[in-house]
């Protein structure tokens, strides 16, 4: 079992999924151990279970946290003697905002030299600057969507895929929505999360774009959806936890070297303004993972991609730290690709 970084949740906690290799169970994490939640709330056999009255369920969970004797009569175990899963089980969709950190937008623009052929870089980045200012002040957030079979643990490694190169690493703010959502006000968007969580958007950047089909331009189902591409966790913090989630620090090492630092404050549409998006668009529902963007330094900007043994260590504050490896790809092309050949 992989080493689990530890954090502490002492006087708060944080919800979980785990397994002691008996199956998985919902349980919460307090100053370093964990819980088992069915012993608290027999009815809550999943963690998505507590999305049917999230605020008592945490209440309730809260009241023994604070009570050492109440606290001290459950049982509980290391969090290094359990696998830790993704936290919210099962696996809701992933809506996910690219292009969403507004320095990130600009490297990107750099890197990719999307703007004018002969522009210098430096004319890349002012030209890009003026356009996301506008985006933000009168354009729409660009969602699309992940799937659940993509989704591993914060300790789980990622396994680079056979078909698709320079694989990135985006580390985001995920926010967890806590109850349906249609047609929401930005105003009344924080009512509807439940908490929040660290998710890693794995992304082959070769396979994004689709050449042809240059009427589509872009194919993110197969760039962003392969197995293991969306670390996520390690815990699900409760909302009223986390004091501000637009003042949050989100950091991403590469074998101990950071390569992303930066606050969520540089999110170019906010928390509200993504679910009133999305909202209007889609129904959201309980366990939907609404990732924000990834702020700027991923391997493109640093033109160095994930290598089989390299350890990624994702953060943000207050929610935990995600420890992968990477595995070399199998070698063994998938037959549709194998029949390409």
């Amino acid at each position: 079992m992989a080493a689990v970084p530890v954090t502490s949740f002492s006087e708060t906690f944080a919800i979980g999924s785990f397994d002691r290799s008996e199956g998985a169970f919902p349980g919460f994490v307090a100053a370093e151990r964990v819980y088992d939640i069915r012993c608290l709330l027999p009815a809550v056999r999943s963690t998505s279970d507590l999305f049917a009255d999230w605020d008592a369920s945490i209440d309730a969970i809260e009241a023994v946290v604070r009570d050492p004797a109440a606290l001290g009569a459950l049982e509980s175990v290391s969090i290094s003697d359990v696998q830790v899963l993704p936290p919210v089980q099962p696996v809701g969709t992933i809506f996910a905002a690219g292009a969403n950190y507004r320095e990130h937008i600009l490297q990107m623009s750099v890197a990719h030299r999307l703007g004018r052929p002969d522009a210098t870089e430096e004319e890349l980045w002012a030209e890009a600057a003026v356009e996301n200012d506008a985006r933000r002040a009168s354009g729409d957030p660009y969602i699309w969507t992940g799937i659940p079979s993509a989704v591993s643990g914060a300790f789980d490694d990622v396994q680079l895929p056979d078909v698709g190169d320079d694989v990135d690493w985006e580390v985001e703010l995920g926010v967890v929505i806590g109850r349906t959502a249609q047609r929401i006000a930005a105003e009344d968007a924080y009512s509807y999360v439940a908490g929040y969580m660290i998710v890693n958007d794995i992304t082959s950047r070769t396979l994004v774009p689709r050449t042809d089909m240059a009427l589509i331009g872009t194919d993110w189902f197969r760039a962003k959806n392969q197995p293991t591409f969306f670390p996520t966790g390690p815990y699900l913090v409760p909302a009223r936890f986390i004091q501000d989630p637009a003042a949050l620090r989100i950091r991403l090492e590469l074998n101990g070297q950071v390569m992303q630092d930066a606050s969520t404050d540089d999110l170019l549409f906010d928390i509200p303004s993504l679910i009133a998006y999305a909202s209007s668009v889609a129904i959201l529902r309980p366990g939907d993972v609404l990732i924000t963007g990834s702020p700027a330094g991923n391997g493109s900007h640093w033109k160095r991609f994930l290598q089989a043994g390299d350890v990624m260590e994702a953060s943000v504050t207050g929610l935990g730290v995600q420890r992968t490896g990477v595995r070399a790809a199998s070698g063994v092309l998938p037959p549709w690709q194998a029949s390409r050949v």
